[in-house]
C-alpha cells in the first residue's frame, strides 16, 4: 500500500531534520520503503512517498524521528491509473 507523508518542519527550519538524515539515514524499518520526496520552496513541509504492506512500521518510522521538531500526516493513497481502472465502469452509467 502507498502512503503519502506530509512532513512539516518545527518554525519552517528543515536543518534539525536534514542533520539527523545525514547521521542516521532515513532510519526506515525492514519493509518500509521510501519512493521519493518533494519539498516546498518555502522549507515548511515535505512531501514523501512511502510503500508497506503493515501500517505499524510508518508508526516505528515516526518514533525514529521524535526530537528533530517534525511532525507527520500519514494519508494511504491510490495511483491514479488504478483509480481510472475502477471508474471506467461507471462512465458510461449516465
Amino acid at each position: 500500500m502507498l502512503f503519502m507523508i506530509i512532513e512539516r518542519f518545527k518554525d519552517d527550519d528543515m536543518i534539525p531534520v536534514y542533520k539527523r538524515l545525514a547521521e542516521a539515514g532515513r532510519s526506515l524499518p525492514d519493509g518500509l520503503k521510501y519512493i521519493d520526496s518533494w519539498i516546498e520552496p518555502n522549507f515548511a513541509r515535505c512531501f514523501q512517498l512511502m510503500e508497506c504492506d503493515d501500517a505499524r512500521l510508518l508508526q516505528q518510522w515516526v518514533l525514529n524521528w521524535r526530537g528533530t521538531g517534525a511532525t507527520f500526516e500519514i494519508i494511504p493513497v491510490v495511483p491514479s491509473k488504478d483509480t481510472r481502472e475502477i471508474v471506467a465502469p461507471f462512465l458510461d452509467k449516465h
